[in-house]
């Protein structure tokens, strides 16, 4: 709900606070004292568009701060700034945000019903939901029976639909893939083939120089008459002789011994090494046009061999898919059918339920509309059904119907559209009859009413504030009247007065005690000269609208 309104230097307000609550808040004063312009700050919090106009002569800004209480107690705190030279900004708990996005968050927060544009019963698509919210027992498993049955239906369908649409360059294409295939299996690559051909590549065009080096390390270490392995073992004899004069001398001819071995050893896998060594240049241009190969087929499939062998796997897929289309079209045009044959069936199922309940709804509204002083006027709930562009049935997540709410207010007149009415007065008293049945299963916490009085009084205007008081049991109501009769049954009142001050005029606002509350209705039923009687008129009036 709303709790608190802040609004500074906005038309003819300075700085007016007001504490909204639970139940029934009635906002009451003279004509011009700045009502509407309170509900139009409102509307602004909630995001409609903004008017420099709106800005108080001599500011440079209007302000408005809303603060929307949720069941939990949290708090929303929207803040809307208007610049005298056209900036606007909006915020949502000190976040800026576009006006479309608060415009779509406040819709979850409050309804205005008059002159404004927060009325969520004049939108057509919002009908519907309205509609199944009043039976939703009923109607809530059925359209999740559907919305999961489409969702099934749209993804066969999609499937079905890219299959055949590819089925028309399929043979093109599978030429062309073939080729890719045949391509890459001709190579028949192997894993890290690139690699090991670069490093015996570079081994083959140096084979001269790794042939000669490996001769000089060989004869350094064996074959010369000063190769190391022939002074070590001069070396090792000497030490040998030594070796029974101490353990230390015993492990130095041990090392050596060790060391001397290991060169041999070394010095075999030389010449080895040199024995391997060949120089063939024709399996240097061999290796080479390998490489250029591949170096063309990871340019064309992937960058590495592994992207090259996953291409291929998802060429061979394709093609398997194309091969199959004509079998797998066949299977899911099966499936389709069936899906669409049990969608069709809950549709239609939902479609008579939503039917049966508008007669419901249709009935009670005209009941609700007639003791709102709307005697000629009857609802009628229109049904059509989904059509694609060819003309065809189709569906939704909603099933298989588009449903808007008409209103017939004389005698004679074809059924309109609710957005089509002009009368804001009218307007608020066909959405006060409709938030009387259906408010119950509307979400929306807040209800803002203006201009709901026009053109009624005495009895009628008694059942209006009866109505209000009983909407005002599941949602807050915020309503500004001139009508005595709907302010005496206020939960909350307040009273909107002009002052001058300093050659400025401004608005304020003044909650109202009970006592004060009865000298307002006074007010409202004798005019300027309150008196004894005029008082105990509104105190009998209070009574017996709260009986």
């Amino acid at each position: 709900m709303i709790s608190h309104l802040s609004i500074r230097d906005f038309a003819i307000i300075d700085n007016l606070e007001i504490d909204f609550h639970d139940g029934l808040n009635i906002l009451t004063g003279e004509t011009g004292a700045g009502k509407s312009i309170i509900i139009e700050a409102v509307s602004l919090a909630l995001g409609s568009r903004a008017d420099t106009a709106f800005v108080r002569s001599g500011k440079s800004r209007a302000l408005i701060q809303l603060v929307a209480e949720d069941r939990d107690g949290s708090e929303t705190i929207i803040t809307r700034e208007i610049s005298a030279t056209g900036k606007s900004s909006c915020r949502i708990n000190d976040e800026i945000v576009t006006l479309s996005h608060l415009n779509s968050f406040s819709k979850k927060l409050a309804d205005i019903h008059g002159q404004y544009d927060h009325q969520s019963l004049l939108n057509p698509d919002h009908h519907i939901d309205l509609l199944d919210a009043y039976n939703s027992t009923e109607m809530l498993p059925l359209k999740e029976a559907v919305r999961n049955k489409h969702s099934e239906y749209a993804h066969i369908r999609k499937d079905l639909a890219e299959l055949v649409a590819g089925q028309a360059d399929a043979a093109r294409r599978r030429d062309f893939m073939q080729y890719e295939l045949q391509e890459i299996n001709s190579a028949a690559l192997q894993p890290n083939e690139d690699s090991e051909l670069e490093s015996l590549l570079t081994m083959l065009q140096n084979a001269e120089k790794i042939a000669g080096n490996l001769n000089s390390s060989y004869d350094l270490l064996y074959s010369s008459d000063n190769a190391a392995l022939s002074s070590i073992s001069r070396a090792l004899h000497q030490l040998k002789e030594l070796a029974g004069f101490g353990n230390d001398l015993q492990l130095l001819s041990e090392n050596l011994s060790d060391l001397y071995y290991r060169l041999e050893d070394i010095a075999s896998d030389i010449r080895k090494s040199r024995e391997d060594v060949l120089f063939e240049p024709e399996q240097i241009d061999s290796i080479i046009t390998r490489l250029e190969l591949i170096s063309n087929l990871k340019r064309k499939y992937g960058g590495s061999i592994e992207k090259i062998m996953d291409y291929r796997e998802k060429l061979s897929r394709s093609l398997e898919q194309i091969d199959n289309a004509d079998e797998t079209a066949a299977e899911l045009a099966k499936r389709l059918e069936a899906c669409e044959s049990d969608l069709s069936a809950i549709s239609e199922e939902l479609s008579a339920k939503r039917k049966l309940t508008a007669l419901t709804i249709e009935e009670k509204i005209d009941i609700e509309l007639a003791e709102l002083h709307f005697r000629d006027a009857a609802l009628q709930i229109r049904f059509s059904s989904i059509s694609d562009d060819a003309g065809q049935k189709a569906f939704s997540d909603n099933g298989i119907d588009r449903v808007e709410f008409l209103i017939v207010t004389n005698k004679g007149e074809s059924p309109k559209p609710l957005a089509k009415i002009a009368s804001g007065g009218e307007i608020s008293r066909i959405m006060l009859a409709f938030k009387r049945i259906i408010g119950d299963f509307d979400e929306i916490p807040t209800m803002i009413f203006d201009e709901i009085d026009t053109g009624i009084s005495g009895f009628t205007a008694s059942v209006v504030g009866r109505k209000l008081a009983d909407i005002a049991k599941k949602h807050q109501v915020i309503c500004i009247t001139h009508l005595p009769q709907i302010a005496a049954i206020g939960d909350h009142n307040f009273r909107i007065l002009k002052k001058t001050e300093s050659d400025r005029t401004h608005t304020v606002v003044e909650p109202l005690s009970d006592d004060e509350k009865t000298i307002e209705i006074a007010r409202m039923l004798a005019g300027m000269d309150i008196t004894e009687h005029s008082i105990k008129n509104a105190e009998d009036l209070i009574r017996s609208l709260r009986t």
